[in-house]
């Protein structure tokens, strides 16, 4: 595998995803209880041989800067090969920002050259999947594919979120649509996409912006061999607060399509040194993933929580996901909510909260939220407040943004910016 060469497209800016992107990129955002989405793509190269690799990042990039650091978690720290973080720059005679997938690719193209890699593994850093690349590698090679493009059922109901791809019966794409409101089409385009490293340069060189758009799209029209590899594992497009949340709850299932326990594949991260989790007398967890540094006095039900989150005496957390180091004071409450990092619940505080009957519904535009409570990082919610659902508290939310210590349903509180909350 020394001759293959992995790049993983990190530049997403998560738009969907709200407050929980507003400062960091796709790739960096936590999944799973103690994991980033970045860590299963790496952990998956790292599985399968690949030892060198390339993360173009443009987003918000310090988060995941801090967390993929020299790359001694995945084994690429190494002096031929090893791990790159690859962010736009400036010259006097070059633009600067990343305009498309394509043009990231092609504004590196000079150390993917000195690097010669008979092909280029093309991966995004915005999906969650548990693959082995080698069969894919494999079937390239065995068809003399130009481009493999991996592929995976998905529901006919989620078709409008993917590029959905046709196949013929050998195995060649016959068309790539664009996020389509209607189609026939099962199969999704995984973005997965492997090159012979000459081909590509040649198709880099009139400088497309979008790797599907303008690249792909002419090869399959051109009736070049761009094939279709099938994938039937773990795959997730986390990248809408309602995927995300469905997808962290399923971890909880004994039957998860995700085995975070299999020794056979581990998933490695940069893992924090925090004491084990401690539990209180009155403690109760009920089907919930708890990671490291956790002091839980109340009850956990259904939920995930990171690193170093504190549950008070009295507190409850019911379906939830919290994120790392958020403190939830007694007899505070946390029900179908995703907080981020460093929140402060007060105590007798209600998140997530249903609004009381008779109550009109949000109007159009909150559908994204999938009726939950989202909270950004740094938010202080008072003691006694109340959040109700669906509603979005910014960055850096205070009391201040509370009417009488209520956060009506369909609320959407801006991010404050580091500045403004300055005592």
């Amino acid at each position: 595998m020394r001759d293959i060469l992995a790049l993983i497209l990190s530049g997403g800016s998560g738009e969907q995803l709200g407050v929980l992107c507003a400062e960091r990129a796709v790739s960096a955002l936590p999944f799973g209880g103690k994991y980033r989405v970045i860590d299963y793509v790496l952990s998956n190269c790292h599985h399968s041989g690949v030892q060198q690799v390339g993360v173009l990042a443009q987003h918000a990039p310090a988060s995941l800067n801090d967390h993929i650091g020299a790359g001694r978690a995945w084994d690429l720290d190494r002096r031929a090969g090893g791990v790159v973080i690859l962010q736009p720059y400036q010259t006097r005679s070059h633009a600067g920002w990343y305009r498309g997938t394509a043009d990231a690719i092609a504004q590196n193209w000079d150390w993917i050259e000195e690097r010669r890699p008979a092909r280029v593994l093309v991966l995004s850093g915005d999906h969650v999947v548990r693959m082995d690349y080698r069969p894919l590698i494999a079937a390239h090679l065995e068809r003399k594919a130009a481009v493999t493009v991996a592929v995976t059922r998905v529901p006919a109901d989620e078709a409008h979120r993917f590029g959905m791809v046709r196949v013929g019966p050998d195995g060649r794409i016959q068309s790539l649509d664009e996020k389509p409101a209607r189609t026939d089409a099962a199969l999704a385009n995984m973005g997965i996409y492997l090159f012979e490293t000459g081909r590509l340069a040649d198709l880099l060189r009139a400088r497309p912006v979008d790797l599907v758009l303008d690249v792909l799209r002419p090869q399959v029209a051109a009736d070049q061999r761009v094939m279709a590899y099938q994938f039937d594992g773990y795959w997730e497009d986390v990248g809408t607060v309602a995927s995300y949340y469905r997808a962290s709850l399923e971890l909880l299932s004994p039957a998860s399509r995700l085995q975070l326990h299999d020794v056979r594949w581990p998933i490695l991260t940069r893992d924090e040194e925090r004491p084990p989790v401690w539990l209180g007398p009155e403690a109760r967890i009920e089907d919930s993933l708890v990671a490291n540094g956790c002091r839980i006095e109340g009850s956990v039900r259904r939920s995930i929580l990171f690193a170093g989150v504190h549950v008070g005496p009295g507190a409850e957390v019911n379906e939830s996901v919290i994120m790392a180091d958020t403190h939830l004071a007694e007899h505070a409450r946390v029900d179908h909510a995703i907080l981020d990092k460093y929140v402060r619940i007060g105590a007798g505080a209600r998140v997530g909260e249903t609004a009381p009957q008779g109550t009109p519904e949000p109007g159009a535009g909150h559908e994204w939220l999938a009726g939950l409570a989202l909270v950004g990082k740094d938010t202080w919610v008072p003691d006694g407040g109340r959040v109700l659902r669906p509603s979005v508290i910014g960055v850096g939310g205070r009391y201040e943004d509370f009417a009488e210590g209520v956060l009506a349903a369909g609320t959407v509180v801006p991010n404050r910016r580091w500045f403004e909350v300055l005592p």
